[in-house]
């Protein structure tokens, strides 16, 4: 039987594999790509649209990729490195009832669902923690990036943090497995091992930071007051749009995948990494999905009708 390259090919094994060990960063690595290379034109290419108000959205996609993936690269790293610290030797790190708990039976922790759902609550969990941050700062480098629209130089000159983490990571990875040790996680893994968590916690994150980015814009002293309700509601409706089609998206694609997932299973059954492969696609479909959504499908309609709505009757005389 003639097997077909992407269930042998190398470059997604390795992306897999980054989607299971850092899912927060192959997220931000996703968003930025799309947000400066993708959603940008198109909300530029958008019809009988203010230029302006264009150009404002332009910015805050520019400013929320690079806002995203820089602090998400800067915090994920070390984190990332001691749960890896944990995956490798996890009775160093977590009481012999916790792996017992969260084996549940499994030949290996690293195949139990309820352990991934411990790891992926730490590293999807940051990205909600710095979703707060990450929308003030989005907001505030917006006038900057208006200025300087027409020129995009800033693209590498940003990643310049790699060396301080190992000293800590052994002591971030006690942290963590303390964490893990608790009943709350325990009992967290217990009951929502089998849901759709990664695609919840990503919605929940994308909410909280839209809802962070609109109070902040509409406060904001540098913003034009007449570009602050388009922006606002370009936001609010690329957020909900995103949300509810990923959704129904997602429920279209669950047989494609449990048969791509089956098949895959079946020609690396031999693969020592099958497990971090089937993480990563747990990992690699809501993210792409709400991406894909949001960088691509979305601009247009929401850049559209923000463009509209956000104008009041009086500022349209």
């Amino acid at each position: 039987m003639k097997v077909q390259p992407i269930y042998t090919s190398k470059i997604l094994k390795k992306g897999l594999e980054f989607a299971a060990d850092n899912s927060l960063l192959f997220g931000a690595t996703a968003s930025f790509i799309l947000s400066s290379f993708v959603r940008s034109p198109i909300i530029l290419l958008t019809p009988n649209t203010d230029k302006k108000n264009k150009k404002y959205a332009c910015a805050k996609s520019l400013a929320s990729g690079a806002v995203n993936y820089l602090a998400v690269l800067a915090v994920s790293m070390p984190f990332a490195k001691a749960i890896n610290k944990i995956d490798k030797n996890p009775k160093k790190y977590l009481q012999k009832d916790t792996i017992t708990m969260l084996q549940a039976g499994e030949k290996s922790l690293a195949k139990s669902r309820r352990y991934s759902f411990a790891t992926q609550l730490f590293k999807l969990g940051l990205g909600f923690l710095l979703a707060a941050p990450k929308s003030a700062l989005t907001c505030s480098l917006i006038p900057s990036i208006m200025s300087k629209i027409s020129s995009q130089k800033d693209k590498k000159s940003q990643v310049s943090f790699t060396g301080a983490y190992d000293n800590g990571v052994s002591y971030l990875a006690k942290k963590v497995g303390k964490l893990i040790n608790t009943d709350f996680v325990k009992n967290m893994s217990d009951k929502f091992h089998n849901t759709n968590f990664e695609h919840h916690m990503m919605s929940v994150t994308d909410i909280f930071a839209t809802g962070t980015f609109m109070l902040q814009t509409l406060k904001s002293k540098k913003i034009e007051e007449k570009r602050k309700k388009p922006l606002i509601y370009n936001a609010a409706l690329s957020t909900g749009f995103c949300i509810i089609g990923s959704y129904l998206l997602s429920k279209v694609l669950d047989k494609p995948t449990e048969k791509f997932v089956k098949k895959f299973s079946e020609i690396n059954k031999n693969s020592p990494k099958l497990e971090k492969y089937l993480e990563g696609i747990k990992v690699v479909k809501p993210a792409m999905i709400l991406g894909g959504i949001y960088y691509v499908a979305i601009p247009v309609i929401s850049t559209f009708l923000a463009d509209r709505f956000g104008y009041s009757k009086d500022s349209k005389k």
